[in-house]
């Protein structure tokens, strides 16, 4: 694809720019800012990871998870406002996956340990388990909010913070892992996945394209899992003092 041929599909941005125009949605603005910034951050991306993918150097490697790892942890620490540490948690989250699902996939070598694969796959996991941490500091500060008279109810009784806040965090965790679980329930049915469009359209056997986005389905679900109960169980404890008391800092 050339720059003219890509500089064509632009003519995709204008329906969205049209429909805010006629509507009066006022979203014009951040169409725009989108449209630019995803322009060049992946532009920008693509030279870099041209540059990492041929220099195969083991430390720009390294470097290349850790950007991913900060600017997914700035990213979804903003739904964590009031948990005390919510940003190392993150870290050592997105760390603790990441570690976890390449020390098996190159481990039992599944994939080559090269640059191609370890930044691509690190990419889609970091990615994911961002998405599934907002969803779930989203729905786990909501819940503790919502149900607070429950939670001191409980432990005026005498209850334990884990048993106070059990039911917040079971919630919490289950409604950010239903995204992905329903939407393997369709998978090439309703959809095909990025990864498997974009090999086919490579020129990829349709056969192998399917067995590396079964690969990836397979860790996006553990992905959802571990991303959610690891956070969960790092973030419940922040939330009460040496008294065993609710802190009202998750309302700020």
């Amino acid at each position: 694809m050339s720059y003219f041929t890509l500089s064509l599909t632009l003519i995709f941005v204008l329906v969205p720019l049209l429909l805010s125009k006629t509507l009066n949605l006022q979203l014009e603005k951040d169409t725009l800012i989108a449209t630019v910034r995803s322009i060049i951050q992946l532009l920008a991306v693509g030279y870099v990871l041209k540059f990492v993918f041929d220099s195969e150097n083991p430390i720009f490697i390294v470097l290349m998870i850790c950007l991913m790892i900060g600017a997914a942890t700035n990213n979804a620490k903003k739904k964590g406002k009031g948990i005390k540490g919510i940003t190392w948690k993150l870290i050592i989250t997105f760390t603790a996956i990441e570690l976890l699902t390449q020390g098996i996939l190159l481990g039992l070598q599944i994939v080559p340990a090269t640059a191609q694969y370890i930044i691509s796959i690190s990419g889609m996991i970091i990615g994911n388990s961002m998405v599934l941490s907002i969803l779930f500091l989203n729905r786990f500060t909501a819940e503790i909010k919502a149900n607070q008279d429950e939670t001191e109810l409980i432990l005026s009784l005498g209850g334990t913070p884990k048993q106070a806040i059990q039911r917040q965090l079971l919630n919490a965790i289950k409604a950010s892992m239903i995204p992905t679980i329903e939407s393997q329930k369709t998978i090439g049915l309703v959809q095909l996945p990025g990864m498997m469009s974009g090999q086919i359209i490579a020129g990829a056997d349709p056969v192998v394209a399917v067995q590396f986005q079964l690969l990836i389905l397979f860790l996006l679900l553990s992905t959802a899992a571990i991303t959610s109960v690891l956070l969960g169980f790092l973030a419940y404890p922040t939330l009460f003092n040496d008294r065993m008391q609710l802190l009202r800092t998750i309302e700020k």
